[in-house]
């Protein structure tokens, strides 16, 4: 049986958090196979108030002085992952930063890119480079982001989407007809180009952000495990989002057969398809937006035809049996090198 240790700068606390909710999917669909997966996360160590509340980026430009904290968090983050990983095969670290933790280990290295940490890598380049050079396999959830960690440097990438739960069956959305917004409420998320496009169309948004006073009514964060019911209801989910390292929305309102109208930036271009998972428009183009938001809404034999289409590909592409698998193949590859 493969032992892995699990790094990740982000992990739910409690139940209910939704800092690093996809992380902890992945560990509960691989320990379901059997892997023993050991986590090591902010939760676990000394974080110095740098982790947890907005994110590690957010919460270092609102108190710039904790950037002096970082060699003590990084210190504290090694020390914990060498703890937990002596009997370990293979460590997995999630985000970049956490690979300064697993290089510490001296474990056969996974380095998994989710998007924030590849933009930031891209601006400081000459201390990322190494990180990912050092890693054994470095996993992507997009083609976008594979091709950026192949420009800093990573010699062996792999796209593994990051899975979704499929449900057996969906039902038919509300009537009237309605669009869906689920995301954090900032700019790279494209909500101001959204609220722009849907004036006096009806919209239901979940999420929070820095954005919220656009967005007077929206619902706020809903525990992961309500959101299907918001998928269900709705008739057109948007993703009009400016930069997407992935597209985890998106892939959901496939898995429950909703016309997605999105901007095909970064992940987002894996998921959709012009005219046959969804509905492509440009990043920051509110008329074409708008425009594709009242042709899905007027027309239900559209949304029904992209739909079905949609989540067919979830099922085939995105399930957490398909990419749990591919997970396993990869830390089944690491071991037999090792032996060898």
């Amino acid at each position: 049986m493969v032992r892995v240790t699990v790094l990740t700068t982000s992990y739910p606390r409690h139940p209910g958090e939704i800092a690093g909710q996809f992380v902890q999917d992945a560990v509960v669909h691989l320990r379901a196979t059997g892997i023993e997966v050991n986590v090591v996360s902010p939760a676990s160590f000394a974080h110095f108030g740098i982790a947890y509340g907005d994110g590690i980026t957010n919460n270092l430009r609102a108190a710039p002085w904790r950037v002096l904290l970082l060699p003590l968090f990084l210190l504290s983050f090694a020390r914990a992952a060498r703890r937990a990983s002596r009997h370990a095969d293979v460590v997995h670290a999630h985000w970049l930063p956490s690979a300064v933790a697993g290089i510490a280990t001296g474990k056969p290295l996974v380095l998994q890119a989710w998007g924030s940490d590849v933009e930031l890598a891209k601006r400081l380049p000459w201390l990322f480079r190494p990180l990912l050079r050092r890693a054994r396999v470095v996993v992507c959830a997009s083609s976008s982001l594979a091709e950026d960690a192949r420009a800093l440097g990573a010699r062996d990438v792999r796209v593994i989407p990051s899975g979704i739960d499929v449900p057996a069956e969906v039902g038919a959305p509300d009537e009237p007809p309605h669009i869906l917004y689920v995301g954090r409420l900032s700019e790279e998320k494209g909500i101001r180009d959204l609220v722009q496009a849907a004036a006096g169309l009806p919209l239901v948004v979940v999420g929070d952000g820095p954005l919220r006073e656009l967005v007077p009514a929206a619902v706020g964060f809903v525990p992961h495990d309500e959101l299907g019911a918001y998928y269900e209801r709705a008739a057109v989910v948007c993703v009009p989002s400016r930069r997407e390292g992935y597209g985890v929305t998106a892939r959901e309102a496939m898995a429950h057969g909703r016309a997605v109208v999105t901007t095909g930036v970064g992940g987002l271009a894996d998921a959709i398809e012009d005219g046959v998972t969804g509905v492509v428009v440009p990043p920051g183009d509110v008329a074409s937006l708008r425009t594709a938001l009242e042709v899905l809404l007027a027309d239900a034999q559209l949304r029904g035809r992209l739909g079905a289409a949609a989540r067919d590909r979830a099922q085939l592409e995105y399930a957490w049996d398909r990419t749990t698998r591919a997970t396993m193949h990869v830390y089944d590859e690491m071991c037999l090198q090792v032996e060898r």
